[in-house]
């Protein structure tokens, strides 16, 4: 039997993949696709896709394809991207300048809403239309804004006491761009991104 409420995660991990492509094939224009067309935009199998879809229930009629807008909506609150998310973005050095003004996050589920750093220098100046806020008083603020998603962007040798902090302030989704594992309790999720992991992987295949 299909457990709709816990599906693997790395079925939930093809999810996003499957919904920007969706979104490309929208602003195409395209109203109507087929598990072999999103297939052959990520580089997956169609039935691998068919397979992954159906973990959440029944989507299109077999031989007239998936809606595309349609299941861009059931994805969305699939993955609850259907709102926006604040972020809080710990870290105000190149990463934290390069989050605030990505524009990648913008109808896409997700908004920076607060900048911290720890640096006196720091403290008090802008990126973009953020003021940057002192991390001493992060706890307080992120609780009181009821944010549950941050992003670290700070030093290895301090990313794991920022985390710590981000949970006790009842931040359950953290992106850690420290190349550091982090030790966070059972709920709260956390994605690394290092590039350096992809480039070593890929030097593998190099002569």
């Amino acid at each position: 039997m299909t457990d709709f409420k816990n599906p693997p995660d790395v079925i939930v991990g093809r999810l996003p993949l499957y919904l920007r492509a969706l979104q490309q094939l929208a602003a195409q224009n395209c109203q109507v696709t087929s598990s072999q067309e999103l297939a052959e935009h990520l580089g997956l199998s169609a039935a691998q896709i068919r397979k992954d879809l159906s973990q959440f229930g029944e989507f299109g009629k077999q031989g007239t394809g998936y809606p595309v807008q349609a299941l861009s909506h059931r994805l969305k609150a699939i993955l609850h991207v259907d709102r926006v998310w604040d972020i809080a973005v710990i870290g105000a050095g190149d990463v934290g300048h390069a989050i605030a003004r990505y524009p990648g996050l913008a109808n896409r589920g997700f908004r920076v809403a607060m900048i911290f750093d720890n640096d006196p220098a720091k403290v008090g100046g802008q990126i973009g239309p953020y003021t940057i806020q002192d991390s001493a008083q992060m706890i307080a603020i992120i609780r009181q804004a009821g944010i549950r998603v941050a992003m670290i962007a700070v030093p290895e040798a301090h990313a794991q006491a920022v985390a710590d902090q981000l949970v006790e302030a009842g931040v359950r989704a953290i992106l850690n761009y420290a190349p550091i594992s982090l030790n966070v309790p059972p709920g709260v999720q956390v994605q690394y991104i290092d590039p350096v992991v992809p480039l070593q992987k890929m030097a593998y295949y190099l002569e």
